[in-house]
């Protein structure tokens, strides 16, 4: 008797392979029709689209004020996105629409303005594992009680290396939070309601290469509030000894307390904005720091009387 063949032993594992990548085909053309039609809603929108090989990677909104549910469970569609800009009085992103964009598994590049999130919302976004910068300006402002304490839950974005947190309520509980992102290499805020305390708190990013440090926000009810930055920020500063960049904006600062920068080895530049200071205190710190390149421009006339306005308590 014969015996009986038995079938190619790679025929069910090629069989497998073509399904697959038929299957694949089918699932990008998919979304790529699927790309293509929220494209058209959002450019009748008004946003800039970016597409690439018929997938959308990038959208840019100046003015996403007429952005609702609907629109965000769109954007949470584009599985290829890798930036998305919000700007513009977004006041439509919410704890309950921010979790739409929680699927944007390939996002890398995230700006936000005017978004109405609590702290507890931020954790909607621990899904994007691959973003590498977040920006959040004017976030739930004016003060309906964010502290920015929601941030600590981004500890869990190992590829996260740039945040800007500005003009928000956002306070030394915040600055707590950000002291936990150990990930971080660059760090901006200005425009909130940290005090020189919560400032410690950047002592523990130990991979910190570039900070900007701005003025406190003026409380929006008139009530006083400290300084969070002057001579005396700098003694913390100085500390920060992996510093390259360090920015500082809307400040009165003299030679004293900026010699304590002499303590950081590897800076590289200092940016002075809307600064303070006397052209004499400035030569003094150039002879202090002569391999760092250091951009101050004088006051005018009118950027010092705003400066001495807003610099009181």
């Amino acid at each position: 008797m014969k015996p009986i063949p038995l079938p190619h032993p790679f025929l069910p594992s090629r069989l497998t392979a073509c399904l697959l990548a038929l299957l694949a085909l089918a699932h990008t053309s998919i979304a790529t029709a699927s790309d293509a039609a929220t494209a058209t809603k959002l450019r009748a929108l008004g946003a800039q689209v970016t597409e690439a090989a018929g997938a959308v990677t990038r959208v840019v909104f100046k003015d996403c004020s007429k952005l609702g549910d609907a629109e965000f469970r769109d954007l949470g569609q584009l599985k290829s996105l890798k930036a998305l800009t919000l700007y513009g009085k977004c006041h439509g992103l919410t704890d309950q629409t921010l979790p739409h964009l929680a699927g944007l598994g390939s996002l890398e590049e995230l700006g936000t303005d005017g978004i109405q999130v609590t702290d507890a919302g931020l954790a909607a976004l621990t899904t994007l594992t691959n973003l590498r910068s977040a920006s959040f300006f004017h976030i739930a402002f004016p003060d309906k009680g964010f502290t920015g304490a929601g941030f600590a839950a981004f500890k869990t974005l190992p590829k996260l290396e740039r945040l800007t947190v500005a003009g928000t309520p956002f306070n030394d509980r915040g600055m707590a939070a950000i002291g936990q992102l150990t990930q971080l290499k660059e760090f901006s805020t200005w425009h909130t309601y940290q005090t020189q305390a919560g400032n410690e708190h950047l002592l523990t990013l130990k991979n910190l290469r570039s900070l900007k440090l701005g003025q406190r926000l003026r409380r929006y009810d008139g009530k006083p509030n400290l300084l969070s930055l002057d001579d005396s920020t700098l003694a913390t500063v100085a500390k920060l000894t992996s510093l390259e960049n360090l920015s500082l904006d809307e400040v009165r600062l003299t030679h004293t307390g900026l010699s304590a920068l002499k303590a950081l080895p590897t800076l590289k530049k200092l940016t002075l904005l809307r600064t303070d200071i006397t052209e004499a205190d400035l030569a003094k710190l150039r002879t202090d720091l002569p391999a760092v390149t250091i951009d101050w421009k004088p006051l005018t006339d009118a950027e010092r009387t705003a400066l001495n306005g807003f610099l009181k308590p």
